[in-house]
């Protein structure tokens, strides 16, 4: 029987932590204030990641830790006495790339699972087997990769070492994540935790004997945007993706909202569920699968290397542009008689405005705002200022952790 690959969700804070586990994550990755390639994520400082820990391990979901920058000499101390806290603080797993790094948490948490970073650029079994010899239980594969590739890779490495591959979210240029244009243009090194995205940037073609003319290169009435990838969606091919082996099904997005992983959470944990249910359950909800899908802000989507090279019509890049059909208004902090929520505003709305509710169960529940209420009792028409609290009076019954939000251009 094949087994059902766990989902893993990445969390940039503690808010989105929770919102990944109460939507449908099996798995949370992490970072902490270094040591991970998200330097501009919120990240969680000890005592967040402490609390972060205890929450999904309640709720039965694991937490794997990101220590996956590429080191240089004057990052190890600090790298070993964060390996410590690491120890204390009992993750199910670290994410490494750099073999030093590696090595020194062999030494200092040898209890803990250690999975191998894309940076490491995993293209081939015998890479796979070889960090199997040295006690890895997981390597991601390299964006690169074909699920041919995959298959044939899970054929060739022994069944406990576990296969972890992205099936959404953003795509850096270099697939396998070590990138040197943010380096080069400005000194932030992608590789330490502090890419600059020199990859989302417009660009034109210079001649050496025109110094300071531009010509352009010609893509689409947009721009051009030569470096820009589209961004990965596989909710169409859970099936393949299950065949080729895959242990974990991997979520990229340490830096987006709790919006967004609660959109993508709840509809891959669906998706896979009634796979597994029955294949004819998955087929019959595919349509669902791909609206809900588009409502997180996202590029446009591809497939990326999975079925090969993309071809003419299927082409990988793109200009930077974002969809963005739904804005987040909150989350459920909590309930008051049935149809009152408690939130901590994230974006402008009004009384009368029609928004939606999104369960973690995968209904969506349309709704009028009614009244809203600052936190000192102040009756108020519209909420302009994010980050307040509000007590929000609904037409439908609202519960803890139900997310609001509503259409973008309404």
């Amino acid at each position: 029987m094949m087994k059902k690959p766990e989902l893993l969700i990445p969390a940039g804070s503690l808010e989105v932590l929770k919102t990944a586990v109460v939507f449908g994550a099996d798995a949370v990755y992490i970072g902490g204030g270094a040591f991970g390639l998200r330097a501009k994520a919120k990240n969680f400082n000890k005592k967040e990641m402490e609390e972060g820990i205890r929450f999904a391990h309640e709720h039965g979901t694991k937490v794997h830790v990101t220590v996956n920058i590429l080191a240089h000499n004057d990052d190890l101390a600090g790298a070993g006495e964060y390996l410590e806290e690491l120890k204390e603080l009992g993750p199910d797993a670290l994410i490494i790339a750099d073999p030093g790094i590696f090595a020194m948490a062999r030494e200092i948490c040898p209890e803990i699972d250690i999975h191998i970073s894309t940076q490491a650029n995993n293209t081939n079994y015998e890479t796979f087997l070889f960090w199997h010899r040295l006690g890895a239980k997981r390597v991601v594969s390299a964006r690169e990769l074909s699920l041919a590739e995959i298959k044939e890779i899970r054929g060739k490495i022994p069944k406990e070492l576990e296969i972890e591959s992205f099936i959404h979210g953003a795509m850096c240029i270099s697939y396998s994540g070590r990138c040197l244009l943010s380096s080069y243009f400005t000194g932030r090194d992608a590789n330490r935790g502090a890419c600059t995205h020199p990859c989302r940037w417009k660009y034109a073609l210079a001649e050496e004997t025109r110094p300071g003319e531009y010509l352009p290169v010609y893509e689409n009435e947009r721009g051009t945007y030569i470096f820009n990838s589209k961004d990965l969606c596989m909710i169409e091919h859970i099936p393949e993706m299950a065949d080729a082996g895959i242990d974990s099904f991997k979520i990229e997005g340490r830096m987006k909202t709790a919006l967004y992983v609660a959109t993508v959470a709840r509809v891959y944990r669906k998706a896979i569920d009634d796979y597994f249910e029955s294949e004819e359950k998955y087929r019959k909800n595919l349509e669902w699968y791909r609206e809900e899908a588009a409502k997180c802000t996202h590029r446009h989507f591809t497939t990326g290397f999975y079925f090969g090279k993309p071809d003419e019509e299927m082409q990988i890049y793109d200009s930077s542009t974002y969809v963005n059909e739904y804005i987040y208004l909150g989350t459920v902090e909590a309930a008051e008689e049935k149809r009152g929520a408690k939130i901590r505003q994230k974006n402008k709305f009004c009384v009368g405005d029609h928004i939606e509710i999104m369960k973690p169960d995968g209904r969506n529940v349309e709704t009028e705002v009614l009244s809203l209420a600052t936190e000192d009792g102040e009756c108020v028409e519209s909420a302009p200022h994010a980050g307040q609290i509000l007590f929000v009076r609904l037409s439908a019954e609202v519960e803890k952790n139900d997310i609001l939000r509503v259409k973008a251009g309404k």
